[in-house]
């Protein structure tokens, strides 16, 4: 796994906690790096993204202001897939995974997702038979919009 990717997973252990902790309700469903001095933190939340949420995330991650420039998005409807719990809730629909190293000899997928088990999501891939990649080696992983 590359640099980049190791850090955006180092940055998500810090960030998740802090403000799911301070904004009850808040998910941070995932942490992307930008530039080396720029993130964007995507949020969810049962009420809706808002800008005042977005401003809420923000204050909540002051610390990191002195070497980054945070962004705080809503989910969108490329919403970002990370955990077994984002790939339960997308099961029967089109997803793009990226993995950190290649498997089946290529680092990139499309499909459905079938199953999202204990340590891997099944993909429906066409033109083969359905794969199991595991949740530790998605670096990427968002939902298709279809619409």
């Amino acid at each position: 796994m590359t640099t980049i990717y190791a850090r955006e997973r180092t940055l998500q252990e810090e960030i998740a906690p802090t403000v799911e902790e301070r904004l009850p309700g808040v998910e941070v469903l995932a942490v992307e790096l930008l530039s080396p001095s720029r993130f964007c933190v995507y949020v969810d939340h049962p009420d809706g993204v808002d800008h005042a949420l977005c401003e809420s995330v923000t204050e909540a991650l002051g610390g990191y202001l002195g070497d980054f420039t945070v962004e705080v998005s809503s989910p969108g409807p490329e919403r970002p897939l990370r955990k077994r719990e984002h790939f339960a809730s997308a099961v029967g629909r089109r997803v793009a995974i990226r993995t950190g190293r290649e498997l089946e000899g290529r680092k990139r997928f499309r499909g459905e997702v079938l199953a999202a088990g204990e340590n891997a999501v099944t993909l429906a891939v066409s033109g083969a038979e359905p794969l199991d990649i595991r949740y530790d080696s998605i670096v990427r992983g968002n939902l298709i919009d279809e619409g």
